[in-house]
């Protein structure tokens, strides 16, 4: 399992789906999800603050706390048929399967770890600098430019309509 950041929300130029730019934390590959609209918002709102007013999403974690348990993460933990597979991970082991939309929209609101499975990286993962010649340091409306360049060629087919 590799840990990943969030890179980039954007939407799809042709399909005006919305999709997640995840990267690796150490290493040089990312991979693109395809999300579903309602959780792209949670994704777009970021990271919860107590100021916030709360989100569907936001019941989760006091309910987890609450019966004793922790929310430590969320994992895509296959890719079948063009389909993710996702998980919540509660008290370091137990794995709740999920929707990858609403696993990562959980865990971007909480700040929590993205891990995804190093087959999946290794089958359709690609070069960060594939998606942002001028690197993920270069001002954001080049590096927007250098991923809607990116995403002009590609479609949800390419990657099997992965976020769903």
């Amino acid at each position: 399992m590799r840990e990943m950041r969030v890179l980039r929300l954007v939407v799809h130029t042709r399909t005006r789906e919305p999709v997640l730019l995840l990267g690796e934390i150490d290493g040089d590959r990312c991979l693109p999800v395809f999300l579903h609209r309602a959780p792209a918002e949670v994704i777009a709102a970021g990271r919860r603050n107590e100021s916030d007013p709360p989100l569907t999403q936001d019941v989760l974690l006091p309910v987890v706390t609450g019966l004793g348990h922790r929310l430590d993460g969320a994992e895509i933990t296959e890719l079948r048929d063009g389909r993710f597979s996702a998980a919540l991970v509660f008290d370091s082991s137990t794995r709740v399967p999920v929707r990858p939309s609403d696993a990562l929209a959980v865990a971007v609101r909480y700040g929590l770890p993205i891990g995804v499975a190093d087959e999946i990286l290794d089958d359709v993962g690609q070069p960060i600098t594939d998606l942002f010649p001028d690197g993920t340091d270069a001002p954001p409306d080049q590096q927007l430019r250098d991923f809607r360049e990116f995403l002009d060629d590609v479609s949800p087919d390419d990657f099997g309509s992965a976020g769903r």
